[in-house]
């Protein structure tokens, strides 16, 4: 009796044919996804959708009808993926507009493909760069911290808003030493950049890439490069800011000029730094949290759009509350780790 009660019958009817065949795909074959993702049975009848289940689940799949409907109004074309991402965000934010995210193309890559922000904490991200001169994107990895800053980095090249893009992390290698590197300059510092080789690579293509760094419109350099520089008309991304100090940081930040903008990402659970270093990423949280004009943006586990299982272990040392080294790197600090997630 108590199952029966707290069933719900609910129907979802289309106004325009061509959006609910976007909406329910090909041979109406998103309809077993969606109720796959929410617990729900689904049925069809011409431009009915028909929901059964518990209330809360019928409540959720008519929301994430609703909202895939507007989106595909604005044209937008789903993939199976798209309705599993639409679960999820309404999941975690049952007040986020699927079609703003879904529709807001941050980049064009150099094969066509459209970078859009993957979910709620995405498109705040993106908003949050491109509103304000500063802004930091903290959480774990596999969130698209780096790859979205860079993404709107490139646009905003391409755009002639910025005469050049300045990328740079610390040289601190992560958990292991790999001893001498051969080579000059440019290669020893390789490995440690190489990431950011790699999200321009996949935005411009590798020639394309190239000729931007002969031109110094890219420059991609380790962080002790930066000290005594002044970055005028610039869009400055500072990646694995963790491995910052505290001195490093403010030196970073205190680099930036006019007409120019930075971000800086990181992930605070991931501190390769000495034991009893505090990271400059954790100090510039609790320093400038009171200004307004910065922005920080913050992700969890639930925000990676990477392989699922990176999710789940995500998940699973969280659950495990901070690593040893990481409580003897922030001593004292551990409040403001808590609450920062």
């Amino acid at each position: 009796m108590q199952k029966q009660a707290a069933e719900l019958l609910d129907e979802y009817t289309f106004s325009d044919r061509d959006v609910m065949l976007r909406v329910l795909g090909p041979g109406n074959e998103f309809i077993s996804s969606i109720a796959r993702e929410l617990g729900v049975e689904m049925g069809h009848r011409g431009e009915t959708v028909i929901f059964r289940g518990a209330a809360d689940r019928v409540h959720a799949g008519m929301r994430l009808v609703d909202q895939l409907s507007r989106a595909c109004r604005d044209n937008h074309s789903l993939k199976e993926g798209d309705i599993i991402r639409g679960v999820r965000i309404l999941a975690s934010d049952p007040k986020a507009e699927l079609h703003s995210i879904f529709n807001d193309v941050v980049h064009v890559t150099a094969s066509r493909r459209l970078i859009t922000p993957k979910g709620a904490a995405q498109k705040r991200y993106v908003d949050a760069m491109r509103r304000h001169d500063l802004t930091f994107g903290i959480g774990p990895a596999g969130t698209g911290k780096t790859y979205l800053a860079v993404a709107v980095a490139v646009n905003e090249l391409l755009a002639g808003r910025y005469r050049r893009i300045v990328l740079t992390r610390p040289a601190v290698e992560a958990g292991e030493k790999l001893g001498f590197l051969p080579g000059d300059m440019v290669e020893k510092i390789n490995p440690y950049v190489r990431p950011l080789y790699d999200a321009l690579n996949d935005m411009l293509d590798y020639e394309r890439t190239q000729h931007f760094i002969a031109q110094g419109q890219i420059e991609i350099a380790p962080l002790a490069f930066m000290r005594g520089r002044t970055l005028n008309d610039a869009f400055v991304i500072l990646d694995e800011a963790q491995n910052t100090t505290r001195a490093q940081m403010k030196m970073f930040l205190t680099r930036l000029g006019f007409s120019s903008k930075a971000v800086v990402t990181g992930d605070t659970t991931q501190i390769d730094l000495p034991p009893h270093t505090e990271s400059g990423l954790i100090d510039a949280q609790r320093t400038l949290a009171h200004l307004p004009q910065i922005s920080f943006c913050h992700f969890s586990g639930v925000d990676v759009v990477r392989h699922a299982l990176v999710q789940q272990i995500i998940e699973a040392y969280e659950a495990q509350g901070p690593s040893r080294k990481v409580v003897k790197a922030n001593e004292g600090q551990n409040d403001e780790v808590h609450e920062s997630k």
